[in-house]
């Protein structure tokens, strides 16, 4: 059979799904399709999601995107990893650092060298084997060097802070230039031919119809077409991840610009902070189950750097997932796919990695439902092993001091978070499956940051002396230090590099 080649290709919504698909079809595509992109200025884009996780590097590789110009229109900052305070008791603090800790020994794991050593009193924290920990703790930064392989400097892994809205908005820019056709518009009725429910245009406001043969939802929470028209229905996950608002706000910067993302645990959630250029972007994630809107402010406001430069805007959400993220010719990218907080920055990774997923499985004008249905069993999988690493951080509190914190230690949890949680407190083993978003080093993280001790280790770690471990563990801490002490501060870096124009 000869395929039937798919030729217009609509994207209906702008915003940082909008432009990110555009981008990378219209890289990888390379001129031979028509891309449209449907948006209206009438409708705002939530924006809040200016934190990211390393893989938006390979993003912006692949669409010949220069690092350095890309910092400077978007006020970007460099993130080595995040920061969470209060989470597993009041007054804790541990970082997720981005890249490896330790280097291999041997048989088995750093970390269960690590475990042994600690047990003796013979190691020093984690993020003494981390050189982004470290350097976070220090605000220095600089992108691993390519001639240093042996070095710690080459573990340095990172990602960025920035403007979603500036990021947006230099995409859309780029695609402009590579023959994207942007049109301004209200959509005010989809159509769908009668045969099979397919869409075949949205018409707009103004009376014009645009026709297509893949229709890709980047329309935020509101989900016209995968929702709105197709009625794929939504698994609400709320009974596992309970909160559902975030206020948002700006604030004036403050003196040192930190490498690193904060999310703070406050008595009915948590506060983000994540450092620009020219402001820090902050939020307040909460139940509303426990805390009213005005209450929520108040700790909000009264946990800034700075003046707000804004009044706190309201985001309402629902924590779940579209029951299909690719139904008949749709797909839905972003928030109208699903909706996990930002607590480890992934919203814009879930937008990458559909874009990639897409792009691997891509149709013709067949629409093989063979095709479809692997596309939303792996959709699947990424949603439901990133909402069981997001759940950990609430499942694994010892605060005592709120009622929400407690609802959260006593919940119940998935199966698969489960087998996680007790494998790591029986053996010290990390089980990473099918290559899921978080690598055992996440994991270990978190684990350890939250409190939760082994009780036993990799018996292959006896195999090693304990004198030559003990000065193993040494050198990687001493050799880690010394690198840190060379790295440029932050800010001295942003500014040599990368300052945006004020």
């Amino acid at each position: 059979m000869q395929n039937s080649i798919i030729k217009n290709i609509v994207i209906v919504g702008g915003g940082t799904a909008g432009w990110m698909t555009a981008t990378a079809l219209s890289t990888l595509l390379r001129g031979q399709y028509n891309i449209r992109v449907v948006e209206s200025d009438e409708i705002g884009i939530i924006g809040v999601g200016e934190a990211t996780i390393p893989m938006i590097q390979r993003f912006n590789q692949v669409a010949g995107i220069d690092e350095n110009e890309f910092m400077k229109e978007t006020n970007g900052t460099f993130k080595l990893g995040i920061e969470f305070v209060n989470w597993g008791k009041l007054g804790d603090r541990y970082m997720h650092g981005f890249g490896n800790i330790g280097q291999d020994l041997w048989t088995v794991r750093f970390d269960q060298y690590w475990q042994k050593m600690r047990r003796i009193g013979k190691a020093d924290n984690l993020e003494a084997y981390s050189i982004t920990r470290m350097a976070a703790k220090a605000n220095k930064f600089m992108p691993a060097p390519t001639d240093m392989v042996n070095s710690p400097l080459n573990d340095i892994a990172y990602a960025y802070h920035f403007d979603a809205n500036l990021y947006a908005r230099y995409l859309r820019k780029l695609c402009e230039s590579r023959g994207v056709i942007r049109t301004e518009g209200m959509i005010k009725q989809v159509s769908q031919r009668a045969n099979d429910g397919h869409v075949d245009a949205v018409v707009l406001a103004s009376g014009e119809r645009i026709e297509g043969e893949l229709f890709i939802d980047c329309s935020g929470i509101r989900a016209l077409l995968i929702e709105g028209a197709l009625k794929t229905g939504y698994e609400d996950w709320t009974h596992w991840l309970p909160c559902d608002r975030a206020l948002a706000v700006p604030c004036e910067s403050a003196a040192t610009l930190l490498p690193y993302t904060r999310s703070t645990a406050h008595k009915s959630g948590w506060q983000w902070r994540i450092p620009l250029q020219n402001r820090i972007g902050n939020g307040h994630v909460y139940s509303s189950n426990f805390i009213s809107d005005d209450e929520a402010q108040a700790t909000l406001l009264a946990n800034l750097d700075g003046k707000p430069l804004a009044d706190p805007r309201l985001i309402k959400f629902t924590t779940g997932m579209r029951k299909q993220g690719w139904n008949r010719n749709v797909v839905a990218i972003g928030l109208s796919s699903g909706f996990l907080e930002p607590l480890e920055s992934t919203s814009i990774h879930l937008i990458q990695s559909a874009i990639s997923r897409l792009i691997e499985l891509f149709p013709d004008q067949g629409f093989d439902p063979i095709v479809i249905n692997e596309y939303n069993r792996q959709s699947r999988f990424e949603y439901e092993r990133i909402r069981d690493f997001i759940i950990l951080h609430y499942k694994l509190n010892q605060r005592d001091d709120s009622p929400f914190w407690k609802a959260c230690a006593e919940m119940p949890v998935p199966d698969t978070l489960t087998h996680k949680m007790e494998l790591f407190r029986s053996s010290g083993r990390l089980l990473r499956i099918d290559n899921e978003l978080f690598s055992e080093v996440a994991w270990l993280q978190v684990l350890e940051g939250q409190n939760m001790k082994a009780e036993r280790y990799h018996p292959l770690v006896e195999l090693q002396p304990e004198a030559d471990t003990a000065e193993y563990l040494e050198s990687v801490r001493s050799v880690i230090l010394k690198c840190v002490d060379v790295m440029p501060d932050h800010a001295a870096y942003i500014a040599q590099h990368c300052a945006a124009p004020r």
